[in-house]
């Protein structure tokens, strides 16, 4: 069999294939052959029809077209491992599938046109003098007294408060009426919730605004209207930016009395047995989170002045694999947190989170192609123990789970490359650290995307 290559663009392979006369011949008589052995014709044995009464009752036509149909798997098939090409996902079929049937005779040979998606080709460019600039990240100086505070709060003791109006930092219990507020004059309030006994934190930032200022005054058994509108990005979409009208009733107010910032609490909270130990563990730790924050911004930085030398082209079969595992663990986390994403993603949904999940997908692919690039041409490597030691500790961390050990293993061999290439370009460049807040809206976003400084992170230190 010949087969011609031909480079195409969005890292594709073309391919025209030449079928020798024998095997055309060959495979349309074995079509012959099947058909002859399954079809059902009346008046005639399965098995038994003779083949110009299969001929005439099927029609050349369909014969021909199961015969190219085979042609062209198994001569796409047997063309990519004869030239050992690394194909990704399923071929392409460029020739006309009914000009092949209208050109085809058997005994003759057929060429067949087809294109398959390939491993991209990523040149990296000169890599040698990177130079950024990145925000160094440093501890909260209140970070400490910041994370004691919201500690004591959430092991507050509420306690009934009857003597005065509700004030900020309580803990208020309503009912209320929710109504919107008709847009044109002439139409009626249309209701949207109610509750009873609903308890809500007197905090600022509340996901509806108004409401919490509305209550803080209040007297219990006191009945108030508070006018309010829904934020453009409210979660139901249909109240997202309508106007409203609440009907507060307060029933309770109560306050809360904090614990003492002593050892009694630092035993509470911690393994610590005295405050001092407590704040010391602390502090170290925003240190050593605030440095993990900085080397993560240094090689996100590096990386990213790497990506606007790096050209390469992605193939639209990993691209479409990469949404695809974007989309997963997006509803795996959304499923996490109890939701039934059955009831909330409609069928119209899916393209569209699809569309918005390209850019990321895209990016995400080639940081990972150029890694793997740069570990190859700095012969960056990973030995069976580091490999055996991650992977162990992902066991550990995915204990009752249903996992492949072989693909962790991959999973984790890739991941240890990575993070090595990463160091490795930061080691290599020149970087020049700056105060938090000195570099510009944009070069910030740029260069310190997916890094979460210490002093903003969500993840509580361990105590």
């Amino acid at each position: 069999m010949k087969v011609t290559q031909e480079k195409l663009p969005k890292s594709q392979i073309g391919l025209e294939i030449e079928i020798p006369a024998e095997t055309t011949r060959k495979v349309y008589e074995q079509v012959v052959q099947n058909l002859t052995r399954s079809v059902n014709i009346p008046g005639f044995r399965k098995g038994k029809v003779p083949r110009q009464i299969l001929l005439q009752r099927l029609g050349a036509q369909r014969i021909k077209e199961s015969a190219v149909e085979d042609l062209v798997q198994n001569g796409i098939k047997d063309a990519i491992a004869q030239e050992t090409i690394e194909a990704l996902g399923n071929y392409k079929l460029i020739s006309p599938f009914e000009a092949l049937v209208s050109q085809f005779q058997p005994g003759e040979p057929i060429t067949i046109s087809a294109s398959v998606d390939v491993p991209p080709e990523v040149k990296l460019g000169d890599y040698s003098n990177i130079s950024v600039k990145v925000e160094e990240t440093t501890p909260d100086p209140d970070g400490v007294d910041k994370f004691l505070q919201e500690r004591r709060v959430k092991l507050a003791t509420l306690i009934p408060v009857e003597s005065r109006p509700a004030q900020m930092g309580d803990v208020a219990t309503v009912d209320y009426q929710a109504v919107l507020v008709p847009e044109e004059e002439g139409e009626a309030e249309s209701p949207v919730g109610e509750a009873n006994d609903f308890q809500i934190e007197l905090e600022e930032n509340a996901p509806i605004p108004n409401i919490v200022e509305g209550i803080v005054g209040m007297n219990p058994g006191e009945t108030k209207e508070v006018p309010t509108s829904f934020p453009d990005d409210y979660g139901r979409e249909d109240l997202a930016g309508k106007s409203a009208k609440f009907t507060i009733t307060l029933k309770e107010i109560k306050e809360k009395e904090l614990p003492e910032l002593d050892d009694e609490f630092a035993e509470e909270i911690s393994d610590m047995s005295t405050m001092a130990e407590l704040r010391e563990s602390l502090t170290k730790q925003f240190a050593e989170a605030a440095e993990k924050a900085t080397t993560n911004s240094k090689e996100q930085a590096v990386l990213n002045a790497l990506l606007e030398k790096v050209e390469i082209e992605l193939p639209e079969t990993l691209i479409d694999k990469e949404i695809q595992t974007m989309l997963t663990q997006t509803l795996m986390q959304m499923e996490s947190y109890g939701l039934d994403v059955r009831k909330i993603l409609t069928p119209e949904m899916i393209p569209e989170m699809r569309e918005r999940s390209r850019p990321d997908a895209i990016k995400r692919l080639k940081e990972s192609f150029t890694l793997k690039q740069v570990a190859k041409e700095q012969s960056i490597t990973v030995t069976p123990e580091e490999i055996q030691t991650k992977s162990k500790e992902l066991m550990e961390q995915l204990a009752g789970q249903d996992v492949d050990p072989n693909r962790l293993e991959d999973f984790v061999k890739t991941d240890l490359l990575q993070e090595k290439a990463l160091q490795w370009l930061a080691e290599h460049a020149t970087i020049e650290l700056v105060p938090q807040g000195s570099l510009t809206p944009e070069a910030t976003e740029e260069q310190t995307a997916e890094s979460e400084p210490a002093a903003e992170t969500s993840e509580e230190p361990e105590v």
